[in-house]
């Protein structure tokens, strides 16, 4: 595997003193589409889970940091869109933005390897624990954040509430076999739904609730699998009992398939999941519905999607912290 596609460089390319901006054509980033706290939470959470992260990425989590706490205001709410100009276009919410902004700032209150990123985070985390939002996958991104800080902080009630709120939002898989989820349809970044579950059960010693989690994520592994190769959910979504596009696959699905799988085979030791962390990990490099490589080997950027004529070649934000996140993983698979 080349270092590019597990490196940071177009990452860093995306980012200047302010944020992460949130869209590229091909690798040059467009400026007139500005930051988003979407993508600078997804960004913090990348560059926290390295282990000895170098001086820059230290830096770039300041930047991601201060960004983050700059959205938020005294209720703990979010702001999202920030212009080019630093002017905020919206007003504060709990909408993804705010689930997101709470995952990064758990990970990096629990992981970073800073102090003071840390004590700042968690901070800003406590803040923005007082929030619920009425959307359940907004719900499942804090959750993944609360479940970071309960590893590392075991006794934070704040962490503990929002986790088991998150739990409640997503609810309990159908009984039926064939369409095991809470929801009638599939939208994006599905597997975690599945993942917050299972980290909810594991730290709670619910084993029922992780038994959920674990089967639907199971299934939403074995849909998204065809012939061997990971083929998800496009970005069109799927709805039960209608029939399901192949294309436009986005790659924060398959992001999102590793995370979850990952906590899976941590959680239970079962091997299987680390082979379903691979698959996901070959959908980049090229075993995918298209036989296409999802990242440029010259920028290290991920690219924004597989169409039926192949790869999109915009580089993104958020398609090249689903390349880094996964690649993460690469890593470390025996």
């Amino acid at each position: 595997m080349s270092t590019a596609a597990s490196g940071f460089s177009h990452l860093l390319r995306l980012s200047d003193d302010t944020g992460l901006f949130e869209h590229a054509r091909y690798a040059l980033v467009r400026r007139e589409h500005g930051y988003c706290t979407d993508d600078v939470a997804r960004g913090l959470v990348v560059v926290t889970r390295e282990p000895r992260p170098a001086h820059r990425l230290t830096r770039l989590a300041e930047c991601y940091l201060t960004f983050l706490t700059h959205a938020q205001d005294r209720s703990g709410a979010f702001r999202n869109r920030l212009s080019f100009d630093r002017r905020w276009s919206d007003q504060p919410g709990v909408g993804d933005w705010w689930g997101r902004a709470m995952w990064g700032l758990g990970t990096a209150a629990a992981r970073n390897s800073a102090p003071w990123i840390r004590n700042e985070a968690r901070l800003a985390f406590t803040l923005g624990a007082e929030q619920r939002s009425p959307h359940p996958r907004a719900m499942a991104f804090a959750g993944l954040g609360a479940a970071e800080v309960l590893r590392a902080i075991p006794d934070s009630t704040a962490a503990a509430s929002l986790l088991t709120d998150a739990a409640r939002a997503i609810g309990a898989p159908a009984e039926s076999p064939s369409w095991p989820w809470p929801q009638p349809q599939l939208t994006y970044a599905n597997a975690a739904l599945a993942e917050v579950l299972i980290a909810a059960g594991e730290l709670s010693d619910d084993g029922q609730q992780l038994a959920a989690g674990l089967r639907m994520l199971s299934w939403l592994c074995d849909v998204q699998t065809r012939d061997g190769r990971l083929s998800v959910v496009p970005a069109a979504g799927w709805r039960m009992d209608a029939p399901r596009s192949r294309y436009d696959q986005q790659p924060i699905e398959v992001a999102a398939l590793a995370d979850a799988c990952a906590t899976a085979a941590r959680v239970t030791g079962d091997q299987v999941w680390q082979e379903k962390v691979r698959r996901s990990v070959a959908w980049f490099q090229g075993v995918n519905d298209a036989d296409a490589l999802m990242w440029d080997q010259a920028t290290g950027g991920g690219y924004d999607g597989l169409t039926e004529h192949g790869p999109n070649l915009n580089q993104g934000a958020e398609s090249t912290i689903a390349l880094i996140s996964t690649m993460q993983y690469a890593r470390r698979l025996p």
